[in-house]
């Protein structure tokens, strides 16, 4: 198993790697939930879901090029929000990143997310 880190994402908040990758698993990247916590600031971005998730799914981004790889590799997401209220404008922010095809995902409510984000956001994606 091989660890990827980037200064470009914020750290782990927890014993976890922002991604691991596997040779024997045919090529796999796997991403930690990424929260939208901004690496330069340390904080949220101010604007709600949208912005929230734009951080989020910037900070997979970042990982993905660390480990190699890239948005258009990824084959699954895992999308959890603090309020389902908030799908449709994640989602339209959630579509400025990918292109068809599309990867899998699942979406649903959670009770509370770490520190009081909006989204969390993780990935698997395949090695280029």
């Amino acid at each position: 198993m091989k660890q990827i880190s980037t200064v470009n994402a914020p750290a782990a908040i927890g014993p976890y790697s922002q991604a691991v990758s596997h040779s024997g698993l045919v090529g796999l990247v796997f991403v930690s939930g990424q929260l939208p916590i901004d690496p330069a600031t340390g904080a949220f971005p101010e604007g709600g879901i949208e912005a929230q998730t734009r951080q989020s799914l910037t900070n997979i981004k970042a990982i993905l090029e660390q480990a190699g790889t890239s948005m258009n590799k990824v084959l699954k997401t895992t999308v959890l929000l603090a309020d389902m209220g908030d799908f449709a404008a994640m989602n339209g922010v959630y579509a400025e990143f990918f292109t068809e095809p599309y990867p899998a995902r699942c979406a649903f409510a959670v009770k509370t997310l770490p520190k009081g984000a909006l989204v969390e956001i993780e990935c698997i994606a395949a090695e280029c």
